[in-house]
């Protein structure tokens, strides 16, 4: 979620409603691979996650798609996270392999490892302390994963886990199984009240965020330009051979100090060899989103690996001024017929290879040069009008932007609009002081960048 717009007035919004009203590519997709024949494996990154592994596993096993094997993979936690994942693969029958380490090495060496060690089609990566509401998740991602060679990367809608998401799991006959006769005691639950506070109010507040971006920013980008800018990390299918080249790339020049995370990187590299991440609208997923306290080093994170992403691929980022050259290069295929020559259609198809991004540009890259313009600028524009004392044009730019925000919030929450409306709301001031943070992150990544040279960037 790094390229969040935090403040709604933006270019990306421009882009989103451009695509949303101009609709999607209306080629038919003619798949040559049947999505049915692919063999998935889910691998599941866990780091202290004893009071959530039994959830993902259980969410996993309700599948309609099953798949091949499941590898828990514990980063050196040190708690009982093997053992539960263990006794849950005894009483339910899961084929499980556990691979349990002494030291934490995080999550990319995961990825690339399971990448390089398996030999599935589609590595279907699912973060620990999330879970699959959907049971038909893995089978609609690998499904839309399978409709063109091109998408490399395909995840539904990510909502944050709430206790009575929870509870809802834990009475699924997958779930029954393990518990027996006992009654699911949820150590979640057991937080203190101030603990409990924090918690509800960073899932009110990404809950707002989550919608607002995924069923009308991340929508819009989808229809224009057929990709998101990277795929949300904690529940998302890869296909196997795109990932291990990727490593094997990359990892000769930056060993596993990618970015500071994964994900964004993962992103970005595939956007830059001209495929495409997808997100579908029609299944969720639930991860456990950080109390309150801890909310400005995940954006760090966040907002951090989009700046170093957009550092790496710059090409990507100049794709604006290269749209000349595109329009070009497509006349001429037009003139050619290239295009009546293919047997298998596929939409938004694109020339693959790094050396068409940096000649043409990718159309996706007007989201990434929007999105890093917004975030350096916006909150840049701010401070000056704080600095300046420009009291009455602050004030009614953040008036403009909340009414903006609001309004598309409760558009997109068909169903809960006035409940929307009220939370949106509430947590407009939250999103104000994310802007604070998201500052800081931008002073910090120009010393990196300028002063101290730093490269080592590593979740």
């Amino acid at each position: 979620m790094a390229t969040a717009p935090w403040f709604v007035i933006s270019p990306n919004t421009l882009l989103s409603v451009i695509g949303l009203l101009r609709g999607p590519d209306k080629t038919v997709p003619t798949p040559a691979e049947d999505w049915r024949q692919a063999v998935v494996d889910v691998v599941i990154p866990a780091y202290k996650e004893e009071d959530n592994i039994i959830h993902c596993l259980a969410s996993v096993a309700r599948q309609t798609l099953r798949p091949r094997q499941i590898i828990v993979v514990d980063d050196g936690g040190g708690d009982a996270t093997c053992d539960y994942a263990r006794a849950y693969a005894r009483a339910t029958g899961l084929n499980l392999v556990v691979i349990e380490r002494q030291t934490s090495i995080g999550k990319t060496p995961t990825i690339k490892r399971q990448a390089r060690e398996f030999d599935a089609d589609v590595e279907f990566i699912l973060d620990g302390d999330t879970f699959l509401e959907s049971e038909n998740y893995i089978e609609r991602c690998v499904q839309e994963l399978y409709q063109g060679v091109g998408i490399a990367s395909a995840c539904g809608t990510i909502l944050p886990m709430r206790l009575k998401d929870r509870r809802r799991l834990a009475q699924t006959p997958e779930f029954r199984q393990f518990l027996g006769d006992a009654e699911f005691d949820d150590p979640q639950a057991r937080r203190g009240p101030l603990h409990m506070a924090w918690w509800w109010l960073t899932n009110l507040y990404r809950e707002c965020l989550y919608l607002f971006l995924q069923r009308f920013v991340y929508m819009g980008q989808m229809v224009f330009f057929g990709s998101i800018t990277n795929p949300v990390g904690c529940a998302v299918a890869y296909r196997r051979k795109y990932i291990k080249d990727l490593f094997d790339r990359y990892e000769p020049i930056f060993g596993d100090d990618l970015t500071n995370s994964e994900d964004i990187f993962i992103g970005f590299a595939l956007l830059n060899e001209g495929y495409r991440n997808i997100q579908l609208q029609d299944v969720i997923a639930r991860t456990e989103e950080p109390e309150a306290t801890r909310l400005p080093r995940q954006i760090y994170l966040w907002s951090s690996s989009f700046l170093q992403s957009c550092y790496y691929f710059d090409s990507l980022l100049r794709s604006p001024f290269k749209a000349f050259a595109r329009w070009r290069k497509r006349r001429a295929d037009e003139k050619a017929r290239v295009h009546e020559l293919r047997k298998v259609q596929e939409q938004y198809r694109q020339a693959f290879g790094e050396k068409i991004t940096q000649q043409y540009g990718r159309p996706i890259g007007w989201v990434l040069f929007m999105s890093a313009f917004e975030k350096v600028g916006f909150p840049t524009a701010l401070i000056i009008m704080l600095i300046l004392q420009l009291w009455e044009p602050l004030v009614v730019t953040m008036l403009a932007e909340m009414i903006l925000a609001l309004s598309i919030l409760v558009y997109v929450s068909r169903g809960e609009r006035i409940k929307a409306f009220f939370k949106g709301l509430l947590i407009t001031p939250v999103r104000y002081v994310m802007l604070v943070f998201d500052a800081f992150t931008i002073g910090r990544f120009a010393t990196d960048l300028w002063i101290t040279g730093n490269r080592q960037w590593r979740k």
